[in-house]
């Protein structure tokens, strides 16, 4: 599992590629007279990604064999002209090589082969006469009727065009302006590109710890919305083990509209999804996908070394990559249902640094980050509920194991605390966390995570081969220590 990090292990300009300030031109096209054979185009030259576009290729058809027999087609109907090359293809790269989009160069017809290649002939023959005859009867169909035109046009009416709110499109243009792209540089020179949404009208920005981690001490962050306005921020709060941060817009704009929150507890797997972010840098990209999964235990680092976090996640197949981190998932209504935080990552090939989307992507549920904001904004520290044991994080365990000792070789059970008074102790392998079944320590976290001190928990845990229950009041922990 990796991190969806923004570029935090390295400098901001390997991290984030470069943004193309228009689409990647083909090179010119190939010299000479028609019947010649092509010249080959040489590569164009683009700014990294690792990952260069791909260019679909037109197919090439040969030249005619002129000693071929004509068909009725090759005697009575000439090849038709070359295409006119639109007016946009003089702002190519290249003196008159194609502009992007621009038609391929026309090829004349290849020589036909006898035997099945004559069928083929045949057939292509009987199609243009038949194509002949039926817009000679149109033509005389349409001058019968008076018109000289039978195509439609759209209206241009704005009211028309206007997008339900409903719609993919509709929730997007709401949404869009209250998202922004963060910039965050170190004073290292580290830093990188991520993403947040307006949380409420008093200018806080809510996202990820990992975004901000490298500039939350000493360095600059600043905030742009989808207009181009860019402001400076400041972190307010960040929690290390959730991955959420809180910021500060410097000189919040007048108006400003925080995005509607929704609730987590209620989304169901297979809910439409929504993930708006910047990818790569690439500013306010709209995907879609579906919830894919609920409760998905998640680990994953700020990319810096310092502590993992843990999540009990909504997956979704949304596409979601480097710079998506932060930014709202929504549900179809256009409430915020979760922070998009993290992916699966197959591994990075030699060349690349960073992964991207292979349709796994996980969020913070928003119940959970709410939660975590108001107690940032309320007193700049995270608050964290704990059972105040010591579980190993080894993966698949077949439980969350408490260890025989804590850190620094204190008591694995603290006295006199919620473990203890509900008689746990070093060695139990707890398999449960109320209904939801525990594989290991990072998961036992992340469900515990999702609750709030003071909030009471059944264990149900196992010790010398025996299973057996235990009520517990979940204790509270200040701060990232």
């Amino acid at each position: 599992m990796s991190t969806e990090n923004e570029g935090n292990e390295g400098n901001a300009a390997e991290a984030v590629p470069s943004v193309p300030s228009a689409p990647p031109v083909p090179a010119d096209a190939p010299q000479g007279s028609p019947g010649s054979p092509p010249t080959p185009a040489a590569e164009p030259v683009a700014e990294p990604p690792a990952t260069p576009p791909h260019t679909p290729h037109a197919p090439h058809t040969p030249p005619p064999n002129p000693h071929a027999p004509q068909s009725a087609a090759d005697a009575n109907w000439p090849p038709p002209p070359p295409p006119a090359v639109p007016a946009y293809a003089s702002h190519g790269a290249g003196a008159g090589g194609p502009a992007w989009g621009a038609p391929q160069p026309y090829a004349p017809e290849a020589p036909r082969r006898r035997g099945m290649g004559g069928l083929v002939a045949a057939v292509a023959a009987a199609a243009l006469i038949a194509g002949g005859i039926g817009g000679a009867l149109g033509y005389w169909a349409a001058d019968r009727n008076g018109s000289g035109s039978t195509t439609v046009s759209a209206s241009t009416d704005p009211q028309e065009l206007k997008r339900d709110p409903g719609t993919v499109a509709g929730v997007a243009s709401k949404a869009l302006p209250s998202v922004v792209t963060i910039d965050a540089q170190g004073g290292d020179g580290e830093g990188g590109t991520g993403t947040g949404f307006v949380y409420d009208k008093e200018g806080h920005i809510l996202t990820n710890n990992h975004v901000v981690a490298s500039a939350a001490d000493s360095g600059q962050l600043t905030a742009t919305f989808s207009n181009g306005k860019k402001y400076g921020a400041e972190v307010v709060g960040r929690a290390q083990g959730y991955d959420v941060a809180v910021l500060k817009l410097k000189n919040p704009p007048s108006g400003l509209t925080p995005l509607s929150l929704g609730n987590s507890d209620q989304v169901a797997v297979g809910d439409s999804t929504i993930a708006i972010g910047a990818p790569f840098g690439l500013s306010n990209t709209v995907t879609t996908g579906i919830i894919s999964a609920k409760n998905r235990p998640v680990a994953s680092g700020d990319g810096s070394g310092g502590s993992n976090s843990y999540m009990s996640a909504l997956q979704t197949d949304a596409s979601i990559n480097p710079g998506n981190s932060g930014g709202p998932l929504l549900d179809a209504r256009g409430a915020v249902i979760g922070i998009n935080s993290a992916i699966q990552s197959t591994g990075s090939s030699v060349g690349q640094t960073q992964a991207g989307s292979i349709g796994l992507g996980f969020a913070i549920p928003i119940n959970q980050a709410t939660n975590v904001a108001q107690q940032l904004i309320k007193t700049g520290k995270p608050v964290y509920p704990v059972i105040g044991a010591t579980v190993s994080m080894e993966e698949k365990a077949g439980g969350a194991v408490i260890s025989n000792q804590g850190v620094g070789g204190t008591a694995a059970v603290s006295q006199d605390g919620p473990a203890d008074r509900a008689g746990l102790k070093a060695g139990d392998v707890i398999t449960k966390f109320n209904d939801t079944t525990i594989d290991s320590g990072p998961t036992l976290i992340g469900e515990i995570w999702t609750h709030k001190p003071g909030d009471r928990v059944t264990l149900t845990y196992t010790r010398d081969g025996k299973t057996d229950t235990a009520e517990v009041t979940l204790g509270e922990r200040n701060g990232d220590s």
